[in-house]
């Protein structure tokens, strides 16, 4: 029990650390899946997408991992050509690539021609 002439100081923080986030973990999903699916020449993608009610919009979430060649083709096609865009009303696309392998996650608010109003997307090539 520290007494009133103590000089003990002690700092509170309003967040908690949290780790190493989303960015760690996608390096390590591409260092390790990625290469393994770039050793057979493949890649896969998991995707949602989700029509925004009353209007011609959607709500794309994406990702894909594996091959260099293969990691954006997996992707849905309707959000594939827009990895890196400024089309849409939100875009927000992140690449990484090490050595052979590559691994993509886009998250994607408008119109997107092709976007059926409720799809989820599961696909290895």
């Amino acid at each position: 029990m520290a007494d009133a002439h103590s000089t003990e100081v002690r700092y509170r923080t309003r967040y908690r650390d949290r780790g190493c986030g989303f960015g760690c973990a996608s390096f390590f999903l591409v260092l390790t899946a990625g290469i393994l699916l770039s050793l057979f020449n493949a890649a896969v993608a998991i995707g949602a997408s989700v029509r925004v009610p009353l209007t011609e919009s959607n709500l794309t979430v994406a990702g894909s991992v594996g091959a260099k060649g293969k990691a954006v083709a997996v992707l849905p096609d309707y959000a594939e050509g827009r990895v890196g865009g400024n089309q849409n009303f939100f875009n927000s696309s992140t690449t990484m690539t090490i050595w052979v392998a590559e691994g993509t996650t886009v998250v994607i608010l408008g119109h997107q021609d092709g976007a059926p109003a409720i799809d989820l997307h599961l696909e290895l090539r």
